[in-house]
Parts: structure tokens; C-alpha cells; sequence
């Protein structure tokens, strides 16, 4: 068993790189409500640069938007206090040395996925070839959004749909994605702390996608996500059909 474990740092520097990268929706939400109220040429600005980062490529400008999410990633794992655990890490190197590649099945979901960032390449969990080509998937939805579409590309994420997702596997690149998604989320119950729902039963594509390419799968289980954020969740059969179609 391999434990790696980073002291916590909530520092100045922490502070801000984690709010880069998941204030962000806090911030788009913030510009459109004051988009409402704003005068003719705040609301222009803010449509322009809305409209710029839909038509800018996910990674733009390039490899300035990779040491950024690097640089993101790094203080994220010192602001959380990351630490992970890893048994039977020979697999894993048998895995490198077949030169096959393996999809990291994560539960829960929680409020936000974020917790499956730490298989970022910068992050260096997983030895070798692994490691170097993970990627986070999550839903198409964040791509759609102004400014997190880059941000969530520079930390490592990508659309979690079926042909990123066989694409990578065919090419033998590693991903990280929670199968539960948007429906696990509906079902959290903030009254009942101590429940956990995984929504899996009916997640059964990517088991065929890995079947169709001879790629392990490896479990993880997240710890500690509870209380990182405060929030109200809709109920009701409108809520999780709407929940589906936004992403």
C-alpha cells in the first residue's frame, strides 16, 4: 500500500488558486445577474467577453492555460490537504508495462466532482504512462459555460461523453470520471448526513466500454467531501428531469 499525504495549507496563495478554479461558477452566475441591472455598456462588455470564451478553444491561450491550472492544481492539493491511498500499487505498473490503460471509477459525486481532480498528471498519483495521460471527466454541461470552459480544461477535464470517452481508451490514455453524475446529486439528503446514495445500477456503459477495449477498472472511494459546501437541492421528478438535461 502507497499513502501519499500533503500537510494543509489554507493560506493567501491556496485561497486564491482554489477560488480560480471552483468560484468560477460562483463568478459567471454573479456576471449574468449583474448583467441584468448593468448599463448598456457594462452588459455589451460582459456579453463580449461571455461570447469570446464560447468561440476560444477549450485550452486557449495554449500553454499559459496549462501552468495556470498546474499552478491551480498544486495549491488545491495543499488547500484540501490531499491524501491518497493506493493498494496494490504493483498492479498498476503491470498495467504500464502491458501498455494497456485503465478507467478510475470514482464515487461519491457529491455536490461538485471535484475530488477526482487528484488524478491530474501534475499531481503525480499514478505511476507512470497512467499518471502522464489522465484525464477528469464530467458532464458537457461545464464546457458550455463561459470562462469554465477553459478553467476546467486547464486543470485536466474534459466532456465525459461516449466518444471522448472510448477515444481515450482506444488511444490507451487513463480517465477518472464518477458514474453516479447529475442523478447521484439529486438524491444527497442534507437531513440525513450519515447516508450515502450511489447511483450505479443504472451505470452500466462505461463497463461495456471497458469490456469493448480489455480496460480494468479500478474503484475509488472519496472521503471527507461532506460539509464542503452549503446548498438546496430541487426534489421531485421535474427537478431530476431538468437536472438531466442541463448537465
Amino acid at each position: 500500500t502507497k499513502v501519499t499525504e500533503t500537510s494543509q495549507d489554507a493560506g493567501l496563495v491556496p485561497t486564491i488558486a482554489v477560488s480560480c478554479w471552483m468560484g468560477m461558477n460562483g463568478f459567471v452566475t454573479s456576471l449574468i445577474l449583474y448583467s441584468l441591472i448593468a448599463p448598456p455598456l457594462h452588459r455589451n462588455i460582459i456579453i463580449g467577453l461571455f461570447t469570446a470564451s464560447l468561440i476560444l478553444p477549450p485550452r486557449f491561450p495554449g500553454k499559459i492555460g496549462v501552468w495556470f491550472g498546474n499552478w491551480i492544481m498544486r495549491n488545491a492539493q495543499k488547500y484540501f490537504a490531499l491524501k491518497t491511498t493506493i493498494e496494490n500499487e504493483q498492479d498498476f505498473h503491470d498495467i504500464n508495462a502491458q501498455g494497456k490503460t485503465a478507467i478510475f471509477a470514482c464515487e461519491p459525486h457529491d455536490i461538485l466532482p471535484y475530488s477526482v481532480f487528484c488524478f491530474n498528471p501534475h499531481l503525480k498519483v499514478l505511476p507512470g504512462r497512467l499518471g502522464e495521460t489522465s484525464k477528469c471527466l464530467m458532464t458537457g454541461a461545464v464546457f458550455n459555460v463561459p470562462f469554465m470552459k477553459q478553467v476546467y480544461s486547464w486543470v485536466g477535464g474534459a466532456p465525459v461523453d461516449k466518444k471522448t470517452f472510448r477515444g481515450r481508451l482506444q488511444r490507451k490514455e487513463c480517465v477518472a470520471f464518477i458514474p453516479g453524475g447529475v442523478q447521484e446529486v439529486t438524491l444527497i439528503d442534507p437531513k440525513s448526513p450519515n447516508d450515502l446514495i450511489l447511483y450505479l445500477k443504472n451505470r452500466k456503459g462505461f463497463v461495456k466500454l471497458a469490456l469493448e477495449n480489455g480496460t480494468p477498472i479500478v474503484p475509488v472511494f472519496m472521503f471527507h467531501l461532506d460539509g464542503s459546501f452549503k446548498y438546496l437541492i430541487p426534489r421531485g421528478k421535474l427537478a431530476s428531469s431538468v437536472a438531466r438535461k442541463i448537465g
